[in-house]
């Protein structure tokens, strides 16, 4: 396989021609959007060949962090049909050798790969998952709620009788302030254990990807924002991206009924599928506990992706990452 340089116009031209509903991530409209960010930059588009052909275009983010400089290609490369183990082998070689030729400052790239091969490595960073629950928008509001689990019909009917907030499509609201959703974000990290990006990430998030590709959906009660989803749209594919719930006795009804009424509101739009964004599973037990809660709203919608894995290109400073990552794991364990 070989790896040939796109311009962005080539990209996007070969990158509908075999992927029309690709992974938010990879239109180039993405990497406008992550360009806000601190220490991330577009490196490039490129295509994968077998002789004439193509088979995978992918769309590279530069990261740099703590002095080193790495690749990132979310949900790629997009491959025009799927890949056998050996297709992949392939073009992690021409991959590898694409980038030590272009770029000799970066140490790996981060990308999807589906098997396990000797090339990869689990990532240093992030938590990948290789599961997922999609949501089947199509056939209208009933239809959606005829293909959940029993349970989740039961609640979101429950959360259908008394959930008495109002719920409604907010993004340009949002856009033009963020602040009262973001409060709740930050409410939600500190009772889940994570860090928030800043709120102007997630507002040029919705400005620069534009409501074609983006929609802030929220719950109110009153002028009071109680919950709100960001999704992103990619062709007829839809992927639930951000949430946020503030802690009150409302809020478990609020999600579910929030949730129903964005899938219902995004099949209006034309997505026939709602991407849940990742669960637990063998490979990633460390997000287990999203199971019950993600898995009933789509009792056949548990499908298996390509998860991140990192994929070498300067091996011995890549191996003194990981090195050191282990050390410091120590050493936290014995403070």
């Amino acid at each position: 396989m070989q790896v040939r340089a796109l311009t962005r116009n080539e990209y996007e031209r070969v990158l509908s021609e075999i992927a029309p509903n690709a992974p938010i991530e990879q239109l180039p409209v993405w990497q406008d959007f992550e360009a806000t960010i601190p220490g991330r930059s577009p490196w490039g588009f490129a295509g994968i060949y077998e002789g004439d052909a193509l088979v995978a275009a992918i769309s590279f983010m530069q990261y740099e962090t703590h002095g080193y400089r790495y690749l990132r290609a979310r949900h790629a490369p997009v491959w025009a049909v799927e890949p056998t183990e050996e297709q992949e082998r392939a073009a992690l070689d021409a991959l590898v050798s694409y980038v030590r030729a272009r770029d000799k400052r970066q140490v790996f790239v981060r990308l999807a790969v589906k098997n396990e091969l000797p090339a990869t490595r689990r990532c240093l960073s992030t938590l990948p998952y290789d599961t997922t629950v999609i949501i089947n928008l199509e056939g209208g509001d009933e239809a959606i709620l005829s293909r959940m689990k029993p349970r989740g019909r039961r609640d979101v009917r429950k959360a259908l009788r008394e959930c008495e907030l109002a719920f409604s499509d907010e993004t340009e609201r949002a856009i033009e302030s963020f602040d009262e959703y973001y409060e709740v974000m930050l409410q939600t990290a500190e009772r889940d254990g994570f860090t928030a990006a800043p709120a102007d990430d997630y507002r040029n998030m919705l400005k620069i990807l534009g409501p074609e590709h983006c929609r802030l959906f929220c719950g109110r009660d009153g002028d009071t924002v109680i919950t709100w989803t960001i999704a992103t749209i990619s062709g007829t594919r839809a992927t639930r991206y951000y949430g946020a719930s503030r802690a009150c006795d409302a809020r478990f009804l609020a999600t579910d009924r929030l949730i129903y009424f964005e899938a219902c509101e995004l099949g209006r739009m034309g997505c026939t599928e709602y991407d849940q964004m990742g669960i637990g599973s063998e490979f990633a037990p460390e997000t287990l506990n999203l199971n019950t809660f993600k898995t009933k709203f789509a009792k056949d919608g548990v499908t298996t992706i390509a998860p991140d894995r990192d994929l070498p290109v300067k091996t011995g400073f890549y191996s003194a990452l990981v090195l050191a990552k282990r050390l410091r794991a120590r050493l936290r364990g014995r403070s």
